[in-house]
């Protein structure tokens, strides 16, 4: 493997070779610009309900979409709101705009409650206690995507807006309406991602740098790359081989660009070493690459392996994650190797203008930062591996009082109408009704509204109304509540809590652990009758469980493999386990401070439960570089001088690299801290904190530590290195 490794390497950085590897590379990326779809154009958001189909909440629903097929379509809810009590001309407005939703509604809209034709006793289910608020329930057609969701919504709200007199505010909402201002959020936010990501690596990388063309070319590499990944993306999309999620492609586009641009200044940093030893531009890129290829590819493999490994979970957003950032991964993996040495080869000297190294180019000794750093943890190993070992515990420590949210109209921006229109439904009706639950019963047997099945269903209805967190059960009449094929009962259940909160989804858990008790001690055969609970409650409860049962399954496949990679990458074993180990330190101190920042400090309630599993997976994938960059040119160092003296020189001629590396790394995931959505936001400020960690401190100051007090166990159980001083005995504090 690093025979092939060093030829493709070698290729791309000889004369003939880097001119084939970028002519191919533009012949690519032109023949998808002009052929293939953008991803967007078959972009989704993913559904909150995408459930494995034998959970709980996702049997009930197939059973009311096969028992009551006109409740399978998405809900929205028109809420019409004043600050006095509604007019009787504006309720009259309101019928107005239910009998228009009855007798012409918009395309893509399956029925409305025609509030129109019912008498106003029957009006209050709908009317908040005040009379400030109305609802208008609508349902929308079966199997509409995203994309017509929105327009069908767009339509309502522009349409009942238009027909609303006076003071009178409409707001759409529900989780139509949610899903429509999804949407919308990820239209707005992509192209200004971009135009910042690229605004952003540019400054850094000119300040940091100070030339042009060493700004310039990492944005060229990377848009190149980009644009391949994306149409290849959409090909992918277009041919339903697999589903290309709208958040999955805002975070990879901010992933790829920062990873590249990592690899050039990994490359071009170990190119101008060699250019001041090597003549010809093109034998100094095939000697850098001798360098930099194996911690590239292994880099970027990790960083494949890690997202990949998405795909074994539950979760249908989780998985959604996984083919996405894979297709950019491999883009990366072969961009980097390739792309990367042939177009700086190419270039030569000339990239680092007004700064060009010549041969036998004098290094100016001086004292810098990262020298310091690396004379500090050779003088006093132990002091700083228990000072930072000891602080990073005690944060990581506040990472297990996060609370976690499963309610995605939080993370929507307080402007948004879905949120505006649910946030007036919150303020003037009850908690529960927001979202009620529905009870339905499946029976194996037809079903009669006779004098037992009456009797039964009022029992069962005084049993649910008497259990704690329920506040009412509404069943008009048996006969009502049974379905067309008679082979089941639906009615509504109200809970006293928030839908989304713990105690009402603990309701739900205990309604469904006395589910059999239930039935029996109401009249019904349990052998032949089963109760189902289906809602937003419902869902949330096994969302929960199974988003806790895929975080801690991919974690524990992510840890092995990725220890399996640097085991590989090594060739030792006790290395891989401390770089794997202070990696999860990382993770965990960005967890900790981040819930003290966030809810200490800003009052956040609580964190989306997808932080945790997406942090992780980008926090140990990106982590392990610059260990991996460190390690490699220790062990190059330490076959040539001592190991105390190889360490203090590593850290000191990769520190501005990596500290550079990691600062823009930083800075482009800090992109996503602009975006209205709560969870990218946080998503991007726990990785930002997470490698700003690992950069200065964990890389900078622990790992080294570490290497100093391991000694010749580094290499355990590979060779020593070539000089019997590698191992060197240790002395310090």
């Amino acid at each position: 493997m690093y025979a092939l490794l060093e030829a493709v390497t070698s290729f791309a950085s000889s004369k003939r070779g880097s001119k084939l590897i970028i002519g191919l590379w533009v012949a690519v990326v032109l023949v998808l610009s002009v052929f293939a779809p953008a991803s967007k154009e078959f972009a989704v958001n993913s559904n909150a309900s995408d459930l494995p189909s034998d959970l709980p909440s996702e049997v009930s629903r197939m059973a009311l979409e096969r028992h009551f097929p006109v409740s399978s379509g998405l809900p929205a809810l028109l809420v019409f709101h004043d600050q006095a009590a509604l007019t009787a001309v504006e309720t009259q407005q309101v019928q107005q705009i239910s009998q228009w939703l009855a007798a012409s509604p918009p395309e893509g809209v399956a029925q409305s409650t025609p509030l129109h034709s019912m008498p106003p006793a029957a009006w209050g289910t709908f009317f908040s206690e005040d009379r400030t608020t109305l609802m208008l329930p609508i349902l929308l057609e079966k199997g509409l995507d995203s994309h017509q969701v929105h327009e069908v919504v767009k339509k309502l709200d522009e349409s009942a807006k238009l027909m609303a007199i006076g003071s009178m505010q409409v707001h759409l909402t529900g989780p139509a309406g949610i899903a429509s201002d999804a949407i919308s959020v990820f239209a707005k936010a992509d192209f200004v991602l971009m135009l910042t990501t690229i605004i952003l690596i540019l400054v850094l990388l000119i300040v940091l740098y100070r030339s042009p063309l060493l700004a310039v070319v990492p944005l060229v590499i990377a848009g190149i790359l980009y644009q391949s990944a994306d149409r290849l993306l959409g090909i992918s999309a277009q041919n339903n081989w697999f589903v290309v999620e709208s958040q999955a492609t805002s975070i990879m586009m901010i992933l790829l660009f920062a990873v590249l641009t990592d690899y050039c200044l990994f490359v071009f940093s170990r190119y101008r070493e060699e250019l001041r030893t090597t003549e010809s531009q093109y034998e100094a890129m095939r000697n850098a690459m001798k360098h930099m290829g194996e911690p590239i590819f292994f880099s970027s493999s990790i960083i494949l392996v890690s997202v990949i490994t998405l795909s074994v979970a539950f979760f249908k957003p989780y998985q959604h994650f996984a083919p996405v950032f894979g297709v950019a991964l491999l883009v990366v993996v072969l961009g980097g190797l390739t792309l990367i040495p042939a177009l700086f080869a190419l270039i030569g000297r000339k990239a680092f203008w007004p700064f060009i190294p010549q041969v036998g180019e004098a290094v100016r000794e001086k004292a810098g930062l990262w020298d310091k750093m690396g004379a500090l943890v050779i003088r006093k190993p132990r002091v700083i591996a228990a000072t930072l070992s000891v602080i990073l515990l005690g944060v990581a420590l506040f990472a297990g009082n996060i609370h976690f949210s499963f309610n995605l109209m939080k993370s929507l921006p307080a402007d948004m109408p879905s949120r505006a229109g649910f946030e007036v439904l919150e303020q003037h009706f009850p908690k529960g009704s927001l979202a009620p639950a529905t009870v339905v019963l499946q029976s194996s047997q037809p079903l009669q509204a006779d004098a037992s099945f009456q009797t039964a269903l009022g029992s069962l209805e005084q049993a649910l109304g008497h259990l704690s967190g329920v506040q009412n059960v509404s069943i008009t009449t048996p006969a009502a509540a049974l379905s067309e094929d008679q082979q089941a009962a639906r009615f509504q259940l109200v809970l006293v809590d928030d839908p989304y909160d713990p105690a009402a989804m603990h309701t739900v858990e205990t309604i469904r652990e006395q589910a059999t008790q239930l039935l029996q001690d109401s009249g019904f055969d349990p052998a032949t009758v089963s109760l189902h609970i289906a809602g937003q409650t419902a869902t949330q409860v096994d969302t929960r469980d199974v988003s806790a049962h895929d975080t801690k399954l991919v974690l524990t496949i992510v840890i092995m493999l990725i220890t399996i990679l640097l085991v590989f990458q090594s060739r030792a074993l006790i290395a891989p386990l401390y770089m794997i180990g202070t990696i999860l330190l990382t993770y965990a101190t960005a967890l900790g401070f981040s819930w003290l920042i966030f809810h200490n400090v800003l009052g956040y309630e609580a964190f989306s439960y997808r932080i945790p599993l997406y942090t992780f997976v980008f926090l140990v994938a990106l982590g392990i570089d610059y260990n991996i960059l460190l390690f490699s040119r220790v062990r190059e160092e330490a076959a040539i001088r001592p190991l105390p003296e190889a360490i203090r020189r590593a850290v000191s001629l990769t520190g501005k690299t990596i500290s550079s590396a990691g600062l823009i790394l930083v800075a482009t995931f800090a992109v996503l801290m602009t975006q209205p959505l709560q969870e990218l936001m946080l998503f991007g400020f726990v990785v930002g904190m997470g490698v700003l960690i690992d950069t200065f401190l964990v890389r900078g100051l622990l790992m080294p530590a570490l290497l100093v007090l391991l000694g010749q166990w580094n290499w355990w159980p590979g060779r020593k290195q070539n000089n019997e001083r590698a191992g060197g005995t240790f002395h310090g504090n």
